[in-house]
């Protein structure tokens, strides 16, 4: 009885593995002969390190010192699965007297090649408000072509949802009326959430999320511009990891938003 027991256990074990690999061999099979526009589009891009949300043919990222010397040359030629940087976001000044060291080198030389540049401020709500957007204007000239300034803010610094938002607005409007621009609003989703949601609509939004794909959409209701989807990103000409993003648009509808 005992025998008859373990020779159908035994069977019943082998039909389970044999049915496992057809099935695995079946999907293999399906992948190779499907067509290359039923492939999936969020495989991962082995060159860039990461997975790349599905839908979005324009690709940047943004920098700082924190990536010391860049070789935009390559950063402008790389492409991986037909995908390749469009736009470049680099930080150029934070509260009200520092400047980023690498900002000048970066925005020069990006002007010698094809990617469309823009510059960021890391902004603090405790300073003051014009003084930190008289920083920014003293280190950054937009020219045609340039997309609009960022105003970063990611910190409360112990100030009240009121406290914040009036300084903020006070900062945009500083660099609007400099630049004749709507500057670009740049936050995590927590942030965002907790003090500017609702405040600031009439502003571009770039939205820092790291949620995989269907979670962020599910998450963020926000009618967003930019989204930073990975912090861990690589390119060539690029030491280490890179911030990347994705803007809802098209190439077209990305130098419509640029300085005219």
């Amino acid at each position: 009885m005992q025998k008859n027991q373990a020779r159908l256990l035994f069977r019943l074990i082998a039909i389970i593995v044999v049915l496992g690999i057809a099935f695995w061999l079946s999907i293999r099979l399906i992948n190779f002969l499907r067509p290359t526009w039923l492939k999936p589009v969020t495989e991962k891009h082995t060159n860039f390190g990461i997975v790349l949300p599905a839908g979005y043919p324009v690709h940047g990222i943004d920098v700082s010192r924190h990536q010391s010397d860049i070789e935009w040359s390559r950063v402008e030629k790389m492409k991986s699965g037909g995908i390749g940087i469009s736009f470049v976001f680099i930080k150029a000044a934070e509260g009200i007297t520092r400047q980023d060291p690498s900002f000048d080198a970066n925005w020069n030389a990006i002007h010698n090649t094809g990617l469309i540049r823009g510059a960021y401020h890391f902004y603090y709500p405790s300073r003051d408000a014009i003084k930190q957007a008289q920083n920014f204007i003293s280190q950054v000239k937009l020219t045609t072509g340039d997309l609009p300034p960022v105003a970063d803010i990611e910190y409360t610094n112990g100030k009240s949802k009121k406290q914040i938002c009036d300084g903020l607005s006070l900062f945009l409007k500083e660099l609007e009326k400099h630049y004749k621009v709507k500057p670009i609003i740049y936050t995590n989703l927590s942030f965002y959430n907790d003090f500017l949601k609702a405040e600031f609509d009439e502003y571009p939004l770039w939205i820092s999320c790291y949620y995989e794909e269907d979670r962020f959409y599910a998450s963020c209701d926000h009618d967003w511009t930019f989204w930073q989807h990975s912090e861990s990103g690589r390119v060539d000409g690029i030491a280490g990891s890179v911030d990347f993003n994705v803007f809802k648009g098209s190439i077209k509808e990305l130098r419509k938003m640029c300085i005219p």
